[in-house]
């Protein structure tokens, strides 16, 4: 638990706030240090004999505290303090009198001079003040409260009526026992008093300035009915005196409510005529109060933020969940979060992994156990490798944000203010690093359930998220306490109205109902079991833990697939219609057509080849190496993917399938490769085969992958002839039939050009699709269909350009994308990337970007023509959305009609190489480099499969034959200065000087 609360950072969005700038922070007030005609009233209250002592000094608030105030709401009327909260320099409304006597009436004492007296004076204004304004409650039978800590009556002082300054309490029971005067004060009627003048409450101030706690004192006034009537209430309110140094009390008075004053009544007899009219009132009023809570539709709310309105949580969101110690019970239902697509989780809990949310979630799911200081990314590690590192996106991080009590370590939980010093850094680098690096605006949602009683910490994580994620749009709070949530909202108005807080917040349900709702509303449950084939021909069931530890492979169950839930046709239009405008195939287009959902998946000639092959293998012979080579080389485009995974898919009952993430080490994939091959069986010399794939690696990574799997095989003793793993590899190749002939019986060859019976099946599939989908929308099946004809590409992309904008930042866009496609394999830009670039059109026509540039509408920016060329991938790790054209082939002949005789294509790289806003933008931008480097300066091979060797890049080859030197010249060095004298890039400068007999221009670049 956190001992002590401090300061809340904030940084309000503009949106937010009605009167203010994000820049500007309000200023602390310190109590005592600012001096207004209610101040100096209260020392005038407390002088003798009429002298006044006023204080010397006096300063008005800053003007960035007068920018940031809002409205607010007080504390409800009769609920505890504690489980509430109040945002410095916010404003209540106005004083108030008598509504209709359950409605409180307000009044306000700022107390900043006097809550620095000592004990006895402080205790004798506080009772004035309080005895005063409930003997005027209570005369006329209203609810009231008197709010210590909020100013009242302001002049020149920079503050406003009703805003909320605090006053700083070191010892609340001093505040406390000033309600002791009750006896002296009400005589005869003080036990009637004490069940009408409620205890104080103590409402924590959120102040981002002070390194003190500071406090608005609360007391509730309740005359009901039952002790009031017929009693006409007067008080002697105590004055500490100077010249006696004691409390004396003033003469018997009657106070009642003035509107919003409470003063002595001149007349009482005539006051008193008209107590039974207030009685009746009253009784009316109370009888009358007992509203039932009209019900809210929590369910609906729920499962309209969790998805976006969307119906169905999306497959590919990350979420990002932040904690504090969950209960016993809550425990019961978390099934939900089980089958959650989690990024991380912020824990707050310092026994989570021994007894709380971490270790129950351990027992489904493997983790990697991290504490707030592993995300500080060393200087100069790249993003990617800092990924790797922490293994994000492959297991659930697990931050221990206020360390663990079973850890040896010196990760210690410590108090809250040693959090602040000491911790919340970290926390803020950490959220900073996830919100401008790891995951772009709109991918992924932040969760904070609020379990337990609300700390000052988790608060800071939500404001840290609110300003790094620019607003509340992916933020949900869910708490089933509603005393948390009323704390919640009151830190969170810091950052943001309470209106904005409630929207976004889930508050009064049950675990077990958010668990069964939110369940309802997943794509797939990851918990439901899958299979594998085991040598005895039967299944075992893979564990989901062990699944994910073996997270360098992505393993194909035998009923992969089956734990999603399709809800509607049009799901299973969209999935085939990506597929055939040219996305990468994906198990679910298998399982569609396997189910019979969709038709039958064409099977190419290569395809039955190595089907066959395969089929064809011993499992035992002392001629059968123990790891089997087979190779897929195929063109661009062709559709080499989609038969390797073909061939993995219809091999998954026989086989134990899997595909290696190349990301990871050869040594690490083969580590995992080898754990599959046994999971579940006893004996290593009995075990189902691996059929790995490999895709787009070069040939150095498989044979150290085909080196480590054989060491594996050696160290365990399998017997020689024993076939344990096929390595099938894929790899782009402008020439694969040559790379084919090299190994006939290992090499096979994907291409564009279709046999006999190849083409009897595209055309009988292309007139089954015709059918259902726009000619435009199956464009690259029906360009397989015509096996990449040149002119069929050529009218395609000419009728397809017809009109457009070329002075349209879209079509520039275009032209880049192109530009990358047409020479550099594999190449696309983030949609990151291409958000910015289109943003300095907004930016440059005074649009305001958060206007068109929300999350999803994305698509709806582009031009029809992109809307057509563009094809959206996501990344098989993150799920972060990329663009690409459809087709290489597409991307050269768009390139060439777009620049026409107008531009040239060194225009167009000059161009993208001084893009500032693309280099700018931080997501993605390491495969941005790689593809812009690639651009200048990969020369072709043909040991990589090329078709020739080439002295320079493609493009820099293309500029030299078709334009000049000087525009080579021109690209090189615009490359040299983008990416600060690149060594790599500097070498082809050197060598072009060189090639062009002007030596002495290489030797200054030789130079550097």
């Amino acid at each position: 638990m956190f001992i002590y609360w401090n300061e809340i950072w904030t940084n309000p969005s503009s949106d937010e706030l009605t009167n203010s700038s994000p820049a500007s922070k309000p200023q602390d007030v310190a109590a005592g240090k600012s001096e207004n005609q209610s101040n100096q009233q209260e020392q005038c209250d407390l002088s003798e004999n009429g002298t006044k002592i006023k204080s010397k000094t006096k300063k008005k608030a800053s003007l960035s505290a007068l920018s940031a105030k809002r409205d607010c709401k007080p504390r409800p009327f009769g609920k505890e303090g504690v489980n509430f909260t109040y945002a410095k320099h916010n404003m209540l409304k106005p004083e108030s009198g008598v509504v209709d006597m359950i409605s409180p009436c307000h009044e306000y004492k700022s107390f900043a001079i006097a809550a620095k007296l000592d004990n006895q004076r402080l205790q004798a204004k506080l009772a004035k003040e309080t005895f005063k304004f409930a003997c005027g409650c209570m005369n006329m039978r209203t609810n009231g409260t008197i709010h210590f800590g909020v100013m009242d009556s302001v002049n020149d002082s920079g503050y406003v009526h009703g805003e909320i300054i605090g006053i700083p309490i070191t010892d609340k029971d001093v505040y406390v026992d000033a309600l002791d005067y009750m006896n002296k004060c009400f005589k005869s009627d003080s036990d009637l008093a004490a069940e009408c003048i409620r205890p104080p409450e103590f409402i924590e101030v959120s102040d981002i300035d002070s390194t003190e706690k500071y406090y608005v004192v609360e007391i509730d006034i309740v005359p009901k009915i039952s002790t009031v009537c017929n009693k006409l209430f007067s008080v002697c309110l105590p004055n500490f005196r100077e010249d006696s140094n004691k409390v004396e009390f003033e003469k018997k008075t009657v106070y009642y409510r003035n509107g919003s004053k409470t003063e002595p009544i001149s007349n009482q007899e005539e006051f008193y005529s008209s107590l039974r009219h207030k009685d009746e009132l009253r009784k009316e009023a109370e009888n009358d109060h007992a509203v039932p809570d009209v019900s809210v539709d929590l369910g609906r709310k729920l499962a309209v933020l969790i998805t976006d309105g969307k119906g169905k949580i999306e497959k590919e969101k990350w979420h990002i969940v932040v904690t504090n110690r969950f209960q016993e019970e809550h425990l019961k239902f978390i099934d939900f979060l089980l089958d959650l697509k989690i990024l991380c989780v912020f824990d707050f809990d310092p026994d989570s992994k021994a007894s709380g949310l971490c270790k129950k979630y351990l027992e489904h799911h493997a983790t990697n156990l991290h504490f707030l200081q592993n995300y500080k990314m060393p200087d100069q590690m790249s993003i990617k490798d800092f990924e790797g590192e922490l293994h994000l996106f492959e297991q659930v991080s697990w931050i221990f944000c206020n360390g663990r009590n079973d850890f040896r370590g010196n990760e210690t939980p410590c108090d809250e203010m040693t959090w602040i010093k000491t911790r919340k850094s970290f926390l803020k680098e950490a959220v900073r690093l996830i919100c401008k690096q790891i995951l772009p605006n709109g991918t992924f949602s932040v969760i904070f359930f609020l379990t337990s009683p609300v700390e000052l910490p988790i608060v800071h994580t939500f404001h840290e998220f609110f300003a790094e994620m620019q607003g509340h749009d992916d933020i949900i709070c869910i708490s089933e306490s509603e005393e948390n949530y009323s704390k919640w909202e009151g830190f969170a108005q810091s950052s943001c109205t309470a209106q904005t807080v409630q929207s976004k917040s889930i508050s009064g349900m049950k675990m077990s109902h958010v668990n069964a709702t939110i369940q309802q509303l997943q794509p797939s449950r990851t918990r439901v079991f899958k299979h594998l084939p085991v040598f005895s021909k039967g299944v075992c069931r893979l564990e989901k833990v062990e699944e994910e530890r073996m997270s360098s492979i992505e393993i194909l169950s035998v009923d992969h697939c089956d734990d999603i839930k399709i809800d509607s046709e049009v799901e299973i239009k969209i999935i085939e219609e990506n597929f055939y405008r040219g996305g990468k195939v994906s198990w679910m287009n298998f399982w569609l057509s396997e189910k019979k959902h969709v038709g039958e998946f064409i099977q190419r000639d290569t395809y039955k080849e190595i089907y066959k092959s395969i089929s064809d293998l011993p499992k035992w012979s002392i001629k059968q190496p123990d790891v089997h080579d087979l190779r897929i080389y195929h063109k661009p485009g062709s559709g080499g993917s989609t038969v390797a995974r073909q061939v993995l898919w219809n091999n998954r009952k026989n086989f134990r399938c899997a595909v290696a993430r190349t990301s990871f080490s050869a040594s690490k994939v083969a580590e995992h490769a080898v754990r599959l091959r046994e999971y579940e069986e006893d004996d290593v010399q009995k075990c189902l085969p691996v059929l790995l794939l490999v895709e787009d690696i070069d040939t150095e990574y498989l044979e150290d992958l085909r080196r480590e799997l054989e060491s594996a095989i050696r160290t365990r003793k399998i017997k020689q002839g024993t076939l344990c793993f096929i390595l099938l590899s894929c790899r782009q190749s402008r020439e694969p039939e040559k790379m084919c002939k090299e190994s006939p019986s290992q090499n096979f060859s994907v291409t564009h050009k279709l046999s006999v019976e190849e083409k009897k099946e595209f055309e009988r599939k292309k007139t089954e699709v015709e059918k259902q989908y726009s000619a435009d929308y199956i464009i690259t099946f029906v360009l397989m269909h015509e096996e990449f004809n040149k002119q069929y590409i050529i009218k395609f992309v000419k009728d397809l350009l017809d009109g457009i904008n070329h002075a349209d930042i879209v079509t520039r866009l275009i032209l880049y994308v192109a530009l990358l496609n047409t020479y550099v394999q594999n190449s696309y830009l983030s949609q990151s990337h291409c958000e910015a670039l289109l943003r300095t059109m907004q930016t440059n026509t005074g649009q305001r970007p958060a206007e068109r540039f929300r999350r999803h509408l994305f698509e709806s920016s582009l031009s029809e023509q992109a809307k057509v060329l563009f094809i959206h991938l996501r990344d098989e790790k993150t799920h972060i959305q990329n663009i690409r054209i459809l087709h290489p082939l597409i991307a050269k002949e768009v390139l060439h009609q777009l620049l026409g005789n107008d531009q040239q294509q060194s225009d167009i790289a000059m161009k993208l190489l001084k893009e500032d806003v693309l280099f700018q933008n931080n997501f993605g931008n390491q495969d941005y480099y790689r593809f812009l480097q690639d651009l200048c300066m990969r020369r072709n091979k043909i040991s990589k499969g090329d078709k020739s060797d080439t002295s320079f890049s493609p493009l820099i080859e293309h500029i030299l034959n078709k334009e000049n030197q000087e525009k080579v010249f021109e690209v090189l060095k615009a490359a040299c200065t983008r990416f600060n004298e690149y060594p790599f890039i500097v070498q082809q400068l050197v060598r072009l000087w060189r090639t062009m007999e002007k030596l002495q221009a290489a030797e200054q670049w030789v130079d550097l």
